[in-house]
């Protein structure tokens, strides 16, 4: 037998194994590019919570006698001492005695540390405005909720043992469930207070 057509036959197993690699190689590349219309396609849009608060955070408004008033982020389970501290720490005339450090923040809550002589530092132009404007029951003290008309230092001790308890008051309604406040009571406060 003549070698030139087993030269010929090995030659061509050399070519197609070439070839089939080729192919794959090939194959596997236009298997990886994302199609062509895809390419084209606008981005999606964002997600429609991106200008909501994340889940898990609130907000809360620091003010009186802290470093850096403002509106922080905090974890949801935080305490008045975080928003505290996150504000830059109390300035040397406030008067923590007067607030609730332990107390858990609510969204939206309004965070007031008094200077010394019970107004907030740094609002002497707006202390008349401050308090015509209404008690806020998560972060009242005890001296703010005894100005209110029936409640005196012992039932203002229990909403701050209730809200110590409950935590931060989601509506004044839930004034009713304070022992000593009862429905005749709440509809004289609720004008008076807010959440």
């Amino acid at each position: 037998m003549p070698e030139l057509p087993f030269a010929l036959t090995r030659r061509h197993v050399l070519v197609a194994v070439a070839g089939v690699a080729l192919l794959l190689f090939l194959g596997s590349k236009l298997l990886a590019r994302p199609p062509a219309d895809a390419t084209l396609a606008p981005p999606a849009a964002p997600p429609a919570e991106t200008s909501t608060i994340p889940t898990g955070l609130v907000v809360v408004d620091v003010v009186g006698a802290v470093r850096r008033p403002g509106l922080y982020r905090l974890s949801q389970g935080a305490r008045i001492a975080d928003a505290v501290s996150r504000a830059g720490g109390a300035t040397a005339k406030a008067d923590l005695a007067l607030v609730n450090l332990a107390a858990p923040l609510a969204d939206g809550e309004q965070v007031v540390v008094p200077g010394r002589g019970g107004s907030p530092a740094g609002s002497a132009g707006t202390a008349g405005a401050a308090a015509a404007g209404p008690v806020h029951l998560s972060t009242a003290t005890l001296e703010q909720l005894d100005t209110l008309p029936g409640i005196g230092p012992v039932t203002a001790q229990k909403i701050l043992d209730y809200r110590q308890e409950h935590g931060a008051f989601t509506s004044v309604d839930a004034l009713d469930a304070v022992p000593g406040i009862g429905p005749a009571r709440l509809d004289q406060l609720k004008d008076l207070v807010a959440p």
